[in-house]
């Protein structure tokens, strides 16, 4: 007779059933391909601790800061990773953008989140996504900026009010744009739809990567329209200059 501390046929068949699951469906890391991660996670450790982070959250005058000095009253303003290309970030970034892999978008925003709460420094009422224009945005089927706020609420148990401000105008690509061209081309592209919502609130707005911060100045302007906002930046990455 068979000893059941040593056969239990329901944990076979659960292991046998994860097996096949895995064979025909395999739960991959996004950055590596690697099998040895969980169903909560679409990163391993490996890739994880090797996200280059870039610590701006704990230090004022931080370099993120100090790009919108003189154009955008700050609270403060973070970027969590360097963005260089040919990188694992770069991989990730594209993943997330291009491939509709929201979960790595949620993972990332609750990394955001974990260490803006740890930093202490940006204690937030809400958090706000930076908008895509419509079109754009139905055309990739969600907004990235959105999908990482969603991520980030849960670590830091604020809400997301992504009805507050509006893209309606079409803006050409920044990509190849020096700095005063971009913030021209931004100038006016965005509309506070809802003021009353964001009214003596200190808002976190939040974009993918900052570059020369245009974009994102010409939407915190718009947002500091509204009565008594205080306004803080997050971004998930930094482009290397």
């Amino acid at each position: 007779m068979i000893d059941p501390i040593y056969f239990n046929p329901m944990i076979s068949l659960k292991e046998i059933k994860d097996s096949l699951l895995h064979l025909f469906f395999p739960h991959i890391c996004t950055g590596c391909g690697n099998d040895i991660l969980t169903e909560q996670t679409v990163l391993c450790m490996r890739c994880i601790e090797a996200m280059p982070e870039t610590n701006f959250e704990m230090y004022p005058g931080n370099p993120v800061e100090k790009t919108f000095w003189g154009r955008l009253p700050l609270l403060g303003a973070t970027a969590q990773f360097y963005f260089t290309k040919e990188s694992l970030m770069q991989h990730l970034m594209h993943q997330f953008k291009y491939k509709n892999n929201k979960e790595l978008g949620l993972q990332l925003g609750r990394i955001m989140g974990e260490q803006l709460k740890r930093s202490g420094r940006f204690k937030a009422d809400a958090l706000v996504p930076l908008p895509l224009f419509p079109v754009k945005e139905r055309k990739r089927g969600y907004n990235q900026a959105t999908i990482l706020c969603e991520g980030m609420a849960g670590a830091m148990e604020i809400p997301v009010l992504d009805k507050v401000i509006a893209r309606p105008q079409h803006t050409e690509t920044q990509t190849k744009k020096g700095r005063i061209e971009r913030w021209k081309n931004m100038d006016g592209k965005f509309i506070l739809k809802n003021p009353e919502a964001i009214h003596n609130k200190h808002l976190l707005l939040v974009d993918d990567v900052v570059t020369t911060g245009a974009t994102l100045e010409a939407c915190g302007n718009a947002l500091l329209q509204a009565e008594n906002v205080q306004l803080s930046i997050a971004a998930l990455c930094i482009a290397s200059r």
